[in-house]
């Protein structure tokens, strides 16, 4: 059982304690586990081989640590099949869902019988919902928005969660024999934020039968779904569905290039293809024969032109190699033919991080140990963006908590040598687009983030309106997450983003690709409409822990998506060019 799948079980067993009513620091105390579990860098299953004491990580008592090794064993809990004999699983779910909390989700089982998302839908459309206590009418029209919103979110994983469980697959899929080379194609290699399936190949010249078999026998498979000569396919103990695929070597570039796609890309360069009278397929590129049909040829008949290398098939389009992140047919094909193909941004790119956060607010390390990660990641500068008092949760800085952070960062410069730190504030949008920090205090900042944090229901009018007059604010320099979705979890706000986005052109302020896997905000459609209006984009992890850091990667696949170059990018600067950025507040040329 993987990392990501064993703190997906504690974090249902915390929700089913609260469902139950248990005690509030048990349910806290497997949250702060699932916490831990999901900063390590090493899978909880190498550790138990290993006969480390799991009780030494942090957050991990003597029931969580038995909790995870019953989990590697198993992959059952017997504390979740105890608790689910008194009210079913499935209300787990409908606690994920807008206006349904723990006791709602227990009421609507109770009184309703309610345990499903489908019995709920029901329930709101007949009226019983409604007729709850506690409940009404607006609540019901908000369960049923996101019931909505739910089903739009089913059957896809994040990129992060992909990677961990293809790292112990592809290990496992590189021990068989006569395997060469395996890769991972599709969305995935694509860099897409969300990936429903994987396509995986592997490269061999005999053996694929057996290949197969060993594929098939991965011991986190839940069911086998198909087992050929040269194709695999299963459905692992995630949920997430894998082929595979194995080719010699003459194909493996050809079927790299396929089975990447977009569907829509290929279908343009096939396109191509035909009209020089080539046929492209996962077996390689090929001529076809003079008065031959192509409808009627075998998969690899014809003259052979490549196929064993992708940089083959582009070749004999006349075409140099396109990064897999490019290719959704927005013009790339049409660029590489121009010559005009951009020169991607790379994590080594970036110089410095401008929003994280310090035990300020709700940050879990001062400001002295987040800055010392950032210089050990090579940055050169970094700014400290702790949020305002409206998200209070975060227990946010009041304009005194401001100056006294201030005197911190003062005492710790002189230790810090060429590195800089400009002292900034994430603040919050209030509800009619005022900010929640005075202009005098904003105007002494050096960096002023602002982003929505509450009344996320807005209409798309208002939403927009507000978050207009909020970048409007002369002291603005970014928009942070600008949507506010959360990746299968919350869908955006209402907005209307090129309105925004046009706004913050005029007003000079910069926007965010939030790194957070679970965000990515802004989306690689809105960050290339960004780049159109040439506005300045920054990279930013958000960091709330060290390990928060390292979430820079998934932000910089975003941003390759969106056709982005370093020279686009506000942190890629040197930390004089962006000071030179920031003082176009007083009228100095940026």
């Amino acid at each position: 059982m993987e990392n990501f799948e064993i703190a997906r079980t504690l974090r249902e067993l915390a929700v089913l304690l609260e469902i139950q009513g248990a005690n509030p620091f048990r349910v806290r105390a497997y949250r702060n586990a699932v916490q831990t579990i999901n900063g390590l860098t090493r899978s909880l299953a190498s550790m138990l081989e290993a006969g480390e004491d799991l009780t030494a990580l942090p957050d991990v008592g003597k029931n969580v640590a038995s909790h995870i090794q019953e989990l590697v064993e198993t992959g059952k809990l017997q504390r979740i099949e105890e608790i689910t004999s008194e009210f079913p699983r499935d209300l787990v779910t409908l606690v994920r869902l807008d206006g349904v909390g723990p006791k709602k989700a227990r009421r609507l089982w109770d009184e309703l019988g309610v345990a499903t998302v489908d019995q709920l839908e029901a329930a709101v459309a007949d009226g019983r919902v409604a007729g709850l206590d506690g409940f009404g009418q607006r609540s019901a029209s908000k369960i049923l928005d996101s019931i909505r919103e739910l089903r739009s979110q089913t059957g896809r994983i994040l990129r992060s969660q992909a990677e961990e469980i293809l790292e112990p697959l592809l290990a496992h899929l590189r021990e068989a024999d006569g395997v060469e080379r395996v890769e991972v194609a599709g969305s995935f290699r694509r860099r897409k934020e969300t990936i429903g399936d994987l396509d995986i190949l592997a490269q061999a010249e005999t053996g694929a039968e057996e290949i197969i078999g060993h594929f098939v026998r991965y011991p986190g498979v839940e069911r086998v779904t198909g087992a050929g000569d040269t194709k695999g396919s299963v459905v692992l103990r995630s949920g997430i569905a894998v082929d595979l695929r194995v080719l010699p070597r003459r194909s493996f570039g050809a079927a790299l290039q396929y089975f990447t796609g977009s569907k829509e890309h290929n279908v343009s360069t096939r396109i191509i293809g035909v009209r020089r009278g080539l046929r492209l397929n996962e077996w390689g590129v090929f001529r076809i024969p003079e008065d031959a049909d192509p409808e009627g040829l075998g998969k690899e008949e014809g003259e052979r032109i490549g196929g064993e290398t992708e940089e083959e098939m582009y070749a004999a389009l006349d075409l140099p190699w396109i990064d897999p992140a490019l290719r959704e047919n927005r013009g790339e094909i049409e660029a590489a033919r121009e010559g005009t193909l951009p020169e991607l941004v790379t994590v080594g790119d970036i110089r410095g991080e401008l929003h994280m956060h310090s035990t300020w607010s709700d940050g879990k390390l001062s400001i002295a140990e987040m800055v010392e990660a950032c210089r050990a990641r090579g940055c050169e500068y970094a700014c400290i963006t702790d949020h305002t008092p409206a998200v209070g949760v975060a227990g946010g800085l009041t304009p005194e908590d401001v100056h006294a952070q201030w005197e911190e960062v003062a005492a710790l410069e002189p230790t810090l040598g060429d590195f800089q730190i400009f002292r900034g504030l994430e603040v919050d949008i209030l509800r009619d687009g005022a900010l929640d920090m005075t202009d005098e205090v904003l105007a002494e900042l050096d960096f002023v983030i602002v982003s929505v944090h509450g009344f996320m229901d807005q209409d798309k009018v208002t939403m927009t309106d507000r978050v207009i007059r909020a970048i409007q604010n002369p002291n603005v320099d970014l928009l942070a997450h600008p949507t506010g979705r959360l990746l299968g979890r919350r869908e955006p706000y209402a907005i209307d983003m090129d309105a925004v986005l046009l706004a913050a052109a005029e007003a000079g302020v910069a926007v965010e690709i939030n790194c957070n896997p679970r965000r990515l905000d802004l989306s690689d459609v809105h960050a290339l409409r960004a780049r159109e209006l040439g506005i300045p984009i920054a990279l930013n992890t958000d960091a709330h822990s060290v390990r928060d850091l390292d979430f820079l990667r998934f932000g910089v696949d975003q941003a390759r998506r969106a056709w982005l170059s370093a020279d686009q990018i506000l942190n890629a600067r040197s930390a004089t060019e962006f000071r030179r950025w920031l003082d176009r507040r007083s009228g100095v040329a940026a």
